[in-house]
């Protein structure tokens, strides 16, 4: 039988760093142990640790924060988490910082001084030319969001601080899974601005992501949307969002680790100025924890193996 709620010890650990912010870890990570469930959490714009230097380098440090950050995603991963048993790995240091979902390559040198840009440097990908690569450079609206040029050094501490350290743990955890379970999903969430309504349609809450099909198998997404229905929450799929860095680097279904990128209509659990936690907080993480109770038992079937026998 599977450890109920608050039956299993706990592990806990946190990594890396951030730089011009000492003693703040860059990530951390809570789950059962033994793990209860073959599912982990992870919320990679979470985090909300501002160093002094980098609010003093931003234009408008205020809004900037609102518009990048997954505003609370934190609280409400770990809300879920708590109430499932799932494992949970948060990011401390701040997407304005470094965007953990973008690849450490995809950078817009145009951002660096002259003398900190390598001899050769290839075209820039379609999200860093938009303005959102690994370090972002522009929000629609705000424009540029810099008051100077960056350098080289700062970037290669925010990789090997926060970037390299927040991916080793996810990729020893969603191991540590599979090897007890036969199977690991990762749910990484996110939290996205309210889309638009189609002429004639309602804009959907919901987004489940897998890269058009590549990042987990297909009866994980019908679960999600077959939960939702259930639910009479509006889903889409792949779009806008299909998922991006973190998904294409640790997905590997063949080899039993499947993954889903959740994006949140902010409206669900925010304020109506979308900076505070709101009314819908505790119903949205009751939605979710019905989600990833759903996603567990589907990703479990996918091992071959019932529940009790998992467990043991």
């Amino acid at each position: 039988m599977i450890a109920g709620k608050g039956e299993s010890d706990s592990q806990r650990h946190s990594g890396g760093s951030i730089p011009g912010a000492p003693g703040i870890p860059a990530y951390s990570f809570e789950a059962p142990d033994p793990s209860v469930i073959p599912v982990l959490i992870a919320a990679p714009h979470g985090g909300r640790a501002y160093p002094r230097a980098l609010l003093d380098d931003l234009r408008h440090p205020d809004s900037v924060a609102l518009r990048l950050e997954d505003r609370y995603v934190d609280r409400l991963a770990q809300a879920v988490a708590r109430e499932t048993g799932a494992g949970l790995l948060m990011a401390q240091a701040p997407r304005a910082m470094i965007d953990l979902n973008r690849a450490p390559d995809d950078v817009d040198w145009d951002m660096f001084a002259r003398s900190s840009r390598p001899e050769s440097i290839g075209l820039p990908s379609r999200r860093a030319r938009s303005g959102l690569g690994l370090i972002p450079r522009r929000l629609p609206g705000v424009g540029e969001l810099w008051r100077r040029r960056h350098e080289s050094a700062d970037l290669a501490a925010r990789i090997e601080g926060i970037h390299r350290p927040y991916h080793e743990a996810l990729a020893a955890a969603l191991a540590s899974l599979r090897d007890r379970w036969g199977v690991a999903l990762l749910v990484d969430l996110h939290s996205m601005p309210p889309l638009q309504a189609r002429p004639g349609m309602e804009a959907p809450h919901f987004v489940v992501g897998d890269r058009f099909g590549t990042t987990c198998h297909g009866s994980l997404v019908a679960c999600a949307f077959s939960w939702f229905a259930a639910n009479r929450q509006l889903a889409a799929h792949n779009r806008p969002y299909a998922g991006g860095y973190v998904l294409e680097r640790h997905a590997a279904p063949a080899a039993g680790i499947h993954a889903l990128q959740l994006e949140v209509d902010r409206r669900c659990y925010l304020d109506s100025r979308l900076s505070e936690p709101g009314e819908g907080m505790g119903q949205t993480v009751d939605l979710l924890a019905g989600l990833v109770r759903r996603l567990a038992a589907a990703v479990s079937e996918l091992a071959g193996k019932g529940w009790a026998q998992a467990a043991e």
